[in-house]
């Protein structure tokens, strides 16, 4: 039972006290950086208030013949995402073609696409909002934009690694047959790619529907224009109805988005 040979070698053990140190440091440095310097006076007074909205929500809100109100903004939401998404979906499919590495012969033309979608993907939704805000003003039509350029890059990503997965056979077959490279890619592809493509486009809208709420703060509209208003003004039985909203409005799109994927996959 002493046996050397039967011994663990010591070069994993160190490893991964290694990466332990390593990790501790890590958070240690992590936490020193925070800079924490007690609660405010007025933290307990603000916390009942925010709570007590919360509790008795303004219901009168909810629906507003003459003006702004939930549904309206919940309907804004709504639309700023199935557009941003509809845009993306369709305009990240050459992205997706042209960063997959078997649809080229040229490892640096697959690679430079790889490297724009990285680039796409750098900026966040608020970002891009707001530099949309600048260019065609605030409203809609910038949450659109920004969700839909936003969208483009991650959904390339997940598109290109679809059409990297698939069963080359079809591929073959066509070529045998003499298909030329657009029969091949309509007939041999696209029908083993689209099932997971509106996977990917659905769960991206879920996604979408989560950041097109808060695009508003930045002027770009949908709920979050509401919600800021409520916010400045300390209306937190406004802010009360309006979160509830959204969580409804997100309940059920989570709910028919994975009954959708359900049925597609």
């Amino acid at each position: 039972m002493n046996d050397p040979t039967l011994r663990r070698p010591i070069g994993p053990r160190l490893r991964l006290w290694a990466v332990a140190i390593l990790l501790i440091i890590i958070y240690i440095w992590a936490f020193r950086g925070m800079q924490f310097e007690g609660l405010q006076e007025t933290a307990k007074s603000v916390s009942v208030a925010i709570l007590d909205g919360f509790l008795h929500p303004d219901w009168s809100f909810v629906y507003i013949p003459e003006g702004e109100d939930l549904l309206r903004g919940l309907l804004d939401t709504l639309v700023i995402s199935v557009l941003g998404t509809f845009v993306s979906a369709f305009v990240c499919l050459p992205f997706a073609f042209w960063a997959s590495s078997n649809m080229t012969r040229l490892r640096p033309l697959s690679g430079s696409g790889k490297f724009v979608l990285s680039v796409i993907r750098v900026f966040p939704e608020m970002i891009v909002a707001i530099l949309f805000i600048k260019a065609v003003g605030p409203g809609s039509f910038a949450g659109v934009l920004a969700l839909g350029i936003h969208s483009i890059g991650m959904l390339a990503k997940l598109f290109s690694e679809t059409i990297e997965s698939v069963d080359h056979g079809p591929q073959e077959a066509l070529i045998a047959c003499g298909a030329n490279r657009w029969q091949v890619i309509f007939f041999a592809v696209l029908p083993q790619v689209i099932p997971q493509f509106l996977s990917y486009s659905l769960y991206r809208f879920e996604i979408n529907i989560r950041s097109a709420t808060t695009l508003g703060l930045v002027g770009a509209g949908g709920i979050g224009t509401p919600l800021l208003f409520a916010l400045q003004m300390r209306n937190w039985n406004r802010v009360g109805v309006i979160l509830l909203g959204i969580v409804v409005l997100i309940i059920l799109t989570d709910l028919v988005s994975g009954w959708l994927r359900k049925r597609i996959v």
